[in-house]
């Protein structure tokens, strides 16, 4: 047992954490912002409160926030215990680093793009996930499902609130540049053959996912959609 958790305890074990737990992450952005490009179906968010009454109410897709929210915390706390490990094994710094040469910037600031992105899923979470999940929504639409494409509305006609989704949006897309390609590395998955797929795939995937995700508190807040 001792030798199991060694294994998890060591550099490689962690990056394998970081490796499984993003390759999660990747595959629920996916299903999130399927459902919540849903609102753009023009029909007053009945077709985007479906979309959110069957996340709220499926016993798969509940068991599976909890599975979520664990690798979400693994991911953070590896993150983290990685970043330490790091600047404990160089506590100098070299006196030249040219960090351009070997690297993209986005790639050397995981820390910070993960820490905005951080400060944002409480936001997030706080506006949407818990008032759907404990709290309760007091508003019903035509089919009797709890109204989250009203509450979506009023908390998008703040122009800060939308700044602050905009914002996160370009530091997940990033944030996504370096670590979609990155964990499949980690994993293992990689070959000069596919190397250039995968480079390619998690371009159009990090950009598509950050502009849909984006493109929503836009919309409600100019009113591009009813």
């Amino acid at each position: 047992m001792s030798g199991f958790g060694n294994a998890f305890s060591s550099s490689i074990g962690k990056k394998f954490i970081m490796g499984i737990t993003g390759l999660f992450l990747i595959l629920f952005l996916i299903v999130h912002c399927g459902i919540n490009a849903l609102i753009f179906i023009s029909d007053g968010g009945l077709t985007f409160n479906i979309g959110a009454h069957f996340m709220a109410t499926n016993w798969i897709i509940r068991a599976g926030e909890i599975v979520l929210f664990i690798g979400l915390l693994a991911h953070i706390f590896q993150a983290l215990r990685l970043t330490l490990q790091n600047q404990k094994a160089r506590p100098v710094k070299y006196a030249v680093n040219d960090g351009k040469a070997n690297s993209k910037w986005y790639s050397r600031s995981m820390g910070l793009l993960g820490t905005l992105l951080l400060i944002f899923l409480v936001v997030h979470l706080k506006d949407f996930w818990v008032v759907s999940r404990f709290t309760g929504i007091p508003t019903v639409d035509a089919n009797g499902h709890e109204d989250l494409y009203a509450v979506m509305k009023e908390k998008f006609q703040d122009p800060v609130r939308v700044a602050v989704y905009i914002l996160a949006m370009f530091s997940l897309c990033y944030h996504l540049l370096h670590g979609f390609a990155s964990a499949f590395q980690t994993m293992g998955w990689n070959h000069s053959k596919y190397n250039g797929m995968i480079k390619r795939a998690g371009v159009w995937y990090s950009i598509i996912i950050s502009i849909l995700f984006a493109a929503m508190p836009i919309a409600v807040y100019f009113g591009l959609i009813q």
